[in-house]
């Protein structure tokens, strides 16, 4: 099994990620990670779709999804040629002392802290999946109290549109 980035450009309507989400759990088929956003143009939205699965497998999904009506464009994305990011927020338990060091690491990785109280802090991240999965390894010992992350939102490199 290889984790494959499927990208769609679908009618900006309700229903439409129901429909879309349903053509998956139907088939049995596991998102690992979607996300969904307007585009430049108000009748469309882009979804970006993680997965795994086998080649004929990919392949099938995409035939499929290509064949819902509100689906206008369907596609895989190459991670080598794609800049693809994800946002993560996590708040950490902080004692006064480990303040310092937070900091520093959050320096290190271009997280910012964006709340800060006496014993917790809320920092922000944005980056590839493997930089914010290295963040919350070498937080972690601090305490997590909570995390959410966005999932992967990708674009193709250069001029080609989608």
């Amino acid at each position: 099994m290889k984790q494959y980035i499927v990208t769609a450009l679908v009618s900006n309507k309700s229903g439409v990620l129901t429909r879309i989400s349903g053509l998956f759990s139907r088939r049995g088929y596991n998102i690992n990670s979607l996300q969904v956003c307007a585009t430049e143009n108000p009748e469309f939205s882009r979804m970006t779709i993680v997965a795994e699965a086998d080649d004929s497998t990919i392949k099938q999904i995409t035939r499929q999804l290509d064949k819902l009506v509100d689906v206008k464009k369907v596609g895989l994305l190459n991670p080598a040629q794609a800049v693809c990011r994800e946002l993560l927020i996590i708040k950490l338990k902080m004692e006064p002392s480990d303040r310092p060091e937070i900091e520093s690491t959050c320096n290190i990785y271009k997280a910012k802290m964006i709340d800060l109280s006496p014993s917790s802090l809320i920092a922000e991240l944005t980056g590839e999946p493997n930089k914010i999965d290295a963040f919350i390894g070498v937080v972690s010992h601090y305490g997590i109290i909570e995390l959410v992350r966005t999932g992967l939102t990708a674009l193709e490199r250069g001029n080609n549109g989608f």
